[in-house]
């Protein structure tokens, strides 16, 4: 397996779904910046990996044929909100067994706005044994979405388990808005106290809307390649994936009526215990954290689960400030999936930008002071998890 170095990024600006910018313009954006930020051509990409969920099939050949029609392997990836990640997951594969010497990721997703639902209805419905298993647990809340449903459960057993607060899931939403005001790419950076966060209307317990990530879009891309690429092209000391790990759910998903399992606790743990077996560090070395916070109670689950802080710590973790700048880490220095928006194809691809970008120092006002190690997490239930570890020598 040889090192996989990140040499371009690429992301543009989230937006409302009401903004009806096409997916074509938004990928096609992000990837030319990826190719421009690597300072190659894209004539030099040897396969192509492209990640949406809500387009039809071939979606990535109608935007990549726009970057030119060069006869590569362009491959089509859907994996719910890790879909990003899977497309990251497969380019640095590629690089690392010597298949090719450069690989693009890009994933986007043009949405409609309101809550995801089912779109085939005259069919298995894959998500079906996630919601019978949380049902078993707490029972549906009536008008709540589905998704906000499965991970106020996770809340709720955090809840019932270590005694956490409805003000400390709370205090999550107002640390992603006062890390967005400085991301001028993110759609929400207006400042939110706690109060406004419990008084926003209630979804399902313990989440309020304002503990909801949006429904956005956007598009966003990475370049990957081998070392022997990246100094023919005269890179010195690029930013490389040091260990990734993309794991599917176990049978323990559904064991004992456990929503945090049911929404990949089990999953981040794994493949957070494989990256850092990988990497040869711990989670003590990371700097800087982009973490799947679709809803408040999934970032805080994830604290433990990547091992950031023990289980059943987390609030404690949230009180001393360890999660924001002067702590142990800063997560989600982007303003995350609650403030950022989360286009489902271009969530884990835009959390590999912003990770380049704080290990090259480039990240500006929001620039994590000696930031070496990012930890990337990004989870589609369904369900897949990818837990990545960028380095910078």
């Amino acid at each position: 397996m040889r090192r996989v170095n990140v040499i371009g990024v690429g992301m543009t600006k989230f937006t409302s779904p009401k903004a009806m910018r096409p997916y074509t313009e938004m990928g096609l954006e992000a990837a030319r910046d990826a190719l421009m930020d690597a300072g190659i051509d894209y004539g030099e990409v040897q396969h192509a990996y492209v990640g949406w969920v809500y387009a039809d099939s071939c979606a990535g050949q109608k935007v990549l044929y726009d970057m030119g029609m060069t006869g590569i392997p362009i491959f089509n990836v859907n994996n719910n909100c890790s879909t990003g990640s899977n497309a990251l997951y497969l380019a640095r594969q590629a690089v690392a067994t010597g298949v090719v010497e450069c690989a693009l990721a890009l994933g986007f997703e043009q949405m409609s706005p309101g809550a995801l639902g089912v779109v085939f209805s005259d069919r298995p419905i894959p998500m079906f044994t996630f919601f019978e298993k949380l049902w078993a647990f707490t029972p549906p809340v009536p008008g709540a979405a589905p998704a906000a449903q499965l991970f106020a459960g996770a809340g709720l057993e955090h809840q019932q388990k270590y005694g956490t607060k409805d003000e400390t899931f709370a205090k999550i939403s107002v640390k992603a808005r006062k890390h967005a005001r400085y991301n001028e790419r993110a759609i929400f950076r207006e400042q939110l106290t706690v109060e406004e966060v419990l008084a926003s209307p209630p979804q399902a317990p313990p989440l309020t809307r304002l503990q909801c990530c949006p429904p956005t879009c956007g598009a966003a891309a990475a370049v990957v390649c081998s070392d022997e690429f990246a100094s023919k092209h005269g890179i010195e000391n690029p930013v490389y994936i040091a260990a990734q790990s993309m794991v599917t759910d176990f049978s323990t998903t559904f064991e004992g009526e456990s929503p945090m399992r049911i929404v990949g606790y089990d999953l981040t743990a794994a493949a957070a215990k494989a990256v850092y077996e990988e990497a040869g560090i711990g989670p003590e070395d990371v700097d800087v954290v982009e973490l799947h916070d679709c809803f408040t109670a999934n970032e805080l689950i994830t604290y433990e689960g990547l091992g950031l802080t023990p289980e059943g710590t987390a609030e404690k973790f949230i009180e001393d400030g360890d999660n924001t700048y002067g702590g142990k880490y800063v997560i989600n220095p982007s303003g995350g999936l609650l403030s950022k928006g989360h286009p489902l194809g271009a969530t884990g691809l835009a959390q590999c930008a912003e990770l380049v970008w704080q290990l090259r120092g480039e990240a500006g006002v929001r620039q994590v002071e000696g930031a070496r190690v990012g930890l990337q997490h990004n989870i589609g239930l369904g369900g897949c998890c990818v837990v990545g570890l960028y380095r910078r020598n």
